[in-house]
C-alpha cells in the first residue's frame, strides 16, 4: 500500500476545517482505500475517561467505551497505538461485530489532550502490519492537521 499517496489524497479530500466533516470523510476514505476492513470509525472523548461513538463506516457499534475496557480503551489509556492480530486473544476485547478478528486503534492527541481514537477492524486475523500502523498513524496526522477542534458538543 502506498501510504504517501493516500496521505496526499486524504489531504486534498479534507477541504474543510470542520472536524466532524473531516472525520466522516476520513472514515469513508480509509474504508474505501484499504482492503479487508469491516469497520472504520472515530470514538471521541466527550466525557472523562469515556469514548463516545463518532462518525464511522460499518455495522452499528458499541457505545460508550470506558478507558478501562477493550482495545480502544487501551489506546486511550496509554495514548499508544494498539495493533491486535487476533482480538479473540485480547483478554478485554469488546465484541461489537463478531466478524472482526484483528484491530488497529490509533489515539488522536490534539494540543496535548486526548481527543479520541481511530478504530479500524478487519475480519482477517493478522490484517495489520507495521507498514499499516505507520501509514494509518500518518493519515491520522493529516486529519488532525486539517481539522479545527473546539468543543465537541
Amino acid at each position: 500500500m502506498n501510504y504517501e499517496r493516500l496521505q496526499r489524497q486524504l489531504s486534498a479530500l479534507l477541504d474543510t476545517r470542520d472536524w466532524l466533516t473531516n472525520a466522516a470523510q476520513t472514515c469513508a476514505f480509509i474504508k474505501q482505500e484499504l482492503a479487508d476492513l469491516n469497520w472504520v470509525g472515530f470514538y471521541i472523548q466527550r466525557q472523562p475517561y469515556t469514548l463516545i461513538l463518532g462518525p464511522f463506516q460499518g455495522l452499528p457499534a458499541c457505545n460508550p467505551i470506558p478507558f478501562s475496557r477493550g482495545v480502544c480503551g487501551a489506546a486511550a489509556r496509554s495514548r499508544r497505538t494498539q495493533r491486535v492480530a487476533d482480538v479473540q486473544a485480547f483478554d478485554d476485547h469488546i465484541a461489537c461485530d463478531i466478524a472482526s478478528r484483528s484491530e488497529l486503534v490509533v489515539p488522536l492527541v490534539v494540543a496535548d489532550t486526548l481527543w479520541g481514537v481511530l478504530d479500524i477492524d478487519s475480519p482477517r486475523i493478522g490484517r495489520f502490519s507495521d507498514q499499516d500502523q505507520t501509514g494509518v498513524e500518518a493519515l491520522c496526522r493529516v486529519f488532525i492537521k486539517q481539522s479545527t477542534f473546539g468543543h465537541c458538543d
